[in-house]
C-alpha cells in the first residue's frame, strides 16, 4: 500500500497570495526604488549635459544644414538638400577630402609607430627616465595654438632653427610656408611632436601591464628581443593599440588649432581639411547653412570610421 505525500501548502493571506511573497515584495520594491534613485542621481547629470551640449547642437546643426542662411542674417530660406548637393558637386570637395585623408593617415600612423618606439625606450631601466617621461608628455598639455605659433619661428626658411640645422648638412631649407606639399608636412610634423608623448604614455601603461614571466619564458625558449616583441608584446598590446587607433583618428579628423595657427588652410587650400573648411565657411564666409552641411558630413564620417573599427579591427584584439 503506497501513501502519497502531499507537499506542504504555504500559508495564504485572505486574498489568496502567499504570505512569504507578501513579506518579500515590499522589501524588493524598496530596493528597486533605491537603485533607480541612485542611478538617476549618478547618471542624470551626465545624461542632461549630453542632451544639452551634444545632442541638442547636433539636431540644430542638422536643421541648419537644410537652410540657406548667412550668419547673423534675420532671414533663412528652406532649401532641403541643396547644401549637400552643392558640397558634393563642388570642385573643392575632392581636394579637401584628399588633404583630410593624407593628414589623418600620416598623423595617426606616425603617432602610433613613434609612440610605441618611445614607450619601449622609456620602459627600460634608465637613469632619469621619470624626467624623460614628463618631458615627452608635456607637449600634449600645451595649447595647440601656442605650439603652432612657436613652430612657425622654428620653420622660418631664413632665420629658423630648422634652416640652421639643415645648413649644417649643406641642405637648403624648403619654403615651408608657400610651396606645397611642405605646408602640410610642416603641420603633420608639429602634430606628431605634440601627440607622440600621449601615445607613448598609453603604450607605456600597456607595456607595464604585461607579466614579466611571459617575456622571461620567451627568452628561456631562445627568442630574440625582436621575436619577443613581435610574438608576445605586440599581441598583448592590441587592446591598447585599438584604443589609440580610435581616439587618435577621431582627434586627427577634428584637428583645427594647429592649422589655424600655422597656415590658415593655405596656401591655395593645401592644408584645408574638412574640419577647417567647416570653420572657414561658417565663420569667415558666413555661410552657416553650408557649413552645417559639412559638419553633418564630418559627423557621418566619424560615425562610419568608428563603426568600421569596432566591427572589423576589434576582431584582431586579444583581451587575454
Amino acid at each position: 500500500m503506497s501513501i502519497a505525500v502531499l507537499p506542504a501548502r504555504r500559508p495564504h493571506a485572505a486574498d489568496g497570495r502567499p504570505v512569504a511573497r507578501l513579506a518579500r515584495r515590499p522589501g524588493a520594491r524598496r530596493r528597486r526604488r533605491r537603485a533607480t534613485l541612485a542611478f538617476a542621481l549618478l547618471a542624470g547629470p551626465n545624461v542632461l549635459l549630453l542632451l544639452v551640449f551634444v545632442y541638442r547642437p547636433l539636431v540644430e546643426s542638422l536643421y541648419l544644414s537644410t537652410l540657406q542662411w548667412n550668419l547673423g542674417s534675420p532671414v533663412a530660406r528652406f532649401i532641403g538638400l541643396g547644401n549637400y548637393r552643392e558640397w558634393f558637386t563642388s570642385p573643392e570637395t575632392a581636394g579637401v577630402l584628399v588633404t583630410t585623408g593624407v593628414f589623418t593617415a600620416a598623423t595617426v600612423g606616425g603617432a602610433l609607430v613613434m609612440g610605441l618606439g618611445l614607450a619601449l625606450l622609456l620602459d627600460r631601466r634608465l637613469v632619469g627616465r621619470g624626467v624623460a617621461r614628463t618631458v615627452a608628455f608635456a607637449p600634449y598639455v600645451l595649447s595647440g595654438f601656442a605650439v603652432g605659433i612657436l613652430w612657425l619661428f622654428i620653420f622660418d626658411p631664413r632665420y629658423g632653427l630648422m634652416s640652421t640645422v639643415l645648413g649644417w648638412f649643406g641642405a637648403a631649407s624648403p619654403q615651408w610656408y608657400t610651396d606645397p606639399p611642405w605646408p602640410l608636412v610642416m603641420v603633420v610634423v608639429v602634430y606628431l611632436w605634440k601627440h607622440v608623448g600621449y601615445v607613448a604614455l598609453i603604450y607605456l601603461a600597456g607595456l607595464q601591464s604585461i607579466p614579466q614571466d611571459l617575456r622571461d619564458a620567451a627568452a628561456l625558449d631562445g627568442a630574440s628581443p625582436a621575436r619577443t616583441l613581435r610574438s608576445v608584446v605586440l599581441p598583448l598590446l592590441t587592446p591598447t593599440t585599438f584604443f589609440l587607433l580610435v581616439t587618435m583618428m577621431l582627434s586627427s579628423l577634428q584637428s583645427f588649432d594647429l592649422i589655424q595657427a600655422m597656415t590658415q588652410g593655405g596656401p591655395l587650400g593645401s592644408t584645408t581639411t574638412l574640419m577647417y573648411q567647416i570653420y572657414e565657411e561658417g565663420f569667415v564666409n558666413g555661410r552657416a547653412g553650408y557649413a552645417s552641411a559639412g559638419a553633418t558630413v564630418l559627423f557621418v564620417l566619424l560615425l562610419v570610421v568608428t563603426a568600421v573599427q569596432l566591427r572589423f579591427v576589434e576582431r584582431k584584439v586579444h583581451y587575454a
